[in-house]
């Protein structure tokens, strides 16, 4: 629908007849100019007093036509679209994910395949992702290094997007730096005006390079950062080899006292997820801990028309003014030829 963003100018629309009315008319003093053959000139030009009559009553409508669309674009018309909803003001959730060399190992199943950690992170991760709308969401991923994959966004898809995209490799494969990427998160997260602030760090290992994740925990806990840590990694597996299978245990670097700790300093909480169906069994609990925001705000689209108005007005002002000064009567040169030639 079209508006007025302020219609209270359309109140000078009687303007000019106001000033018709209550002003005195311009008196000249100049003198008059005797032409005697006016009249034979004007009868042999074709003119005459309806035609000048005629002209005049056009000049007149264009310029009531002008002074109304100048009120109309002073009067500032916009189209207004349907309400669309808004991201409601949720949680910052940053969700740091450990891609080093580690994350290889083939220790979980998805049906009868048995597949990389790494994969059934992005699966059950991704669609954590997903049911996070309305909350700001970001990526960070770590290996020897941490680094911001995705800042903090409305936009879950392309967080979403970002993960499955991410290759062990990317942050280094020979360490896992988890100090470094609750560090990084903190920092992101510090200056943020929401109520909640959230970490969620999955990783299968232990720190052993950049900062002390204690250390870091204890930097969250005093500016309202909740962590919670889930370890991930099967308890055992089997290995087949020369002399026959044997029983082992993938996860033996996890260091799930550090992500107990980590979680208990800031509030949050340590899962272990030794499976796909754990995994989202932790992020189900996770979503009831953390709850989405319901809250929905709505924004109505504008797009400003002013300048359709003002470019009449535009093009009928220079209309009236070649009328009036420079512009040929086409008519009366037509007929001032004719008579010529005849």
């Amino acid at each position: 629908m079209i508006e007025l963003l302020w219609p209270h100018m359309l109140l000078l629309v009687p303007a000019p007849l106001l000033m018709w009315w209550l002003l005195p008319p311009v008196r000249t003093q100049q003198a008059a100019l005797r032409a005697p053959f006016a009249a034979k000139w004007l009868q042999l030009s074709g003119s005459s007093e309806n035609s000048r009559t005629q002209h005049s009553s056009l000049m007149k409508f264009l310029s009531v036509v002008m002074w109304l669309a100048l009120l109309l674009a002073a009067a500032r018309p916009q189209w207004v679209g349907d309400p669309i909803a808004l991201p409601s003001e949720g949680r910052d959730l940053l969700v740091a994910v450990d891609i080093s060399g580690s994350m290889r190992q083939e220790d979980m199943r998805i049906g009868q395949t048995q597949v990389q950690r790494i994969t059934v992170v992005k699966n059950v991760v991704g669609e954590f992702i997903d049911q996070r709308q309305g909350d700001r969401l970001g990526l960070i991923l770590f290996g020897e290094n941490a680094y911001i994959q995705s800042p903090l966004t409305f936009d879950t898809n392309t967080v979403g997007r970002f993960l499955n995209e991410a290759e062990i490799g990317f942050a280094g494969e020979q360490a896992t730096a988890i100090g470094d990427a609750i560090g990084l998160a903190v920092k992101r997260l510090r200056d943020r005006p929401a109520a909640s602030r959230v970490i969620v760090l999955l990783t299968d290992g232990a720190n052993n390079t950049g900062v002390d994740p204690l250390h870091a925990a204890n930097m969250a806990a005093k500016l309202g950062v909740t962590i919670y840590t889930v370890g991930i990694g099967a308890d055992e597996m089997i290995v087949r080899g020369l002399l026959g299978s044997r029983r082992v245990n993938p996860s033996r670097d996890l260091d799930e006292e550090s992500l107990q700790r980590i979680a208990d300093a800031t509030g949050g909480k340590y899962f272990r997820a030794r499976n796909p169906t754990e995994l989202e069994e932790i992020y189900h609990v996770i979503n009831n801990m953390e709850p989405v925001e319901q809250e929905e705000l709505t924004f109505r689209p504008t797009k400003a028309l002013f300048f359709w108005p003002l470019g009449l007005a535009l093009l009928l002002s220079f209309v009236i003014a070649a009328s009036r000064t420079a512009w040929p009567d086409v008519r009366q040169q037509f007929k001032l030829w004719r008579t010529a030639s005849e």
